[in-house]
């Protein structure tokens, strides 16, 4: 009785979850996608996220390791460890601040840039085949069908 009075509460319907449900399979499935897609190439999904994340920044705008933990949204010391990673791969070279010496910044090597590519276009074909189902999912998670029964 109480998880029919929280869905009256929020106005959800068997639908709602069912779309919401769909929605959230085919973002999971993209991810698969995006985690194999590095895999083929060596890397896990996290470092491809840190490439694209500092390939993402405009080159004349300096990146830290802090910037790149605040932007993956993880711990300043996992940061340190996959750039260590990346480095050790040469996807990535560490450079002393001009601004500030102690500080580190960060850069997309040579390889790095061409593995990136390479990536960044594996992920745009696959978002153009699946971007008009994922455009539908968007439409079907706002629609209101609340005249329904369920």
């Amino acid at each position: 009785m109480l998880l029919r009075k929280a869905e009256r509460r929020f106005q959800l319907r068997t639908s709602d979850y069912a779309r919401l449900a769909a929605f959230r399979g085919q973002l999971r499935e993209f991810l698969r996608f995006s985690e194999e897609a590095a895999t083929k190439v060596g890397l896990t999904a996290q470092h491809y996220q840190a490439m694209l994340v500092r390939r993402a920044t405009p080159e004349r705008e300096a990146m830290t390791i802090n910037d790149l933990a605040r932007k993956l949204l993880i711990k300043h010391n996992s940061a340190v460890g996959l750039v260590d990673r990346l480095q050790k791969e040469r996807h990535i070279v560490r450079a002393p601040s001009k601004a500030d010496r102690r500080k580190v910044e960060l850069r997309l090597s040579g390889k790095g840039r061409q593995v990136l590519a390479k990536l960044a276009g594996m992920h745009r074909r696959e978002l153009e085949r699946i971007g008009p189902v994922l455009r539908q999912l968007i439409v079907d998670v706002f629609k209101d069908d609340r005249s329904q029964a369920d």
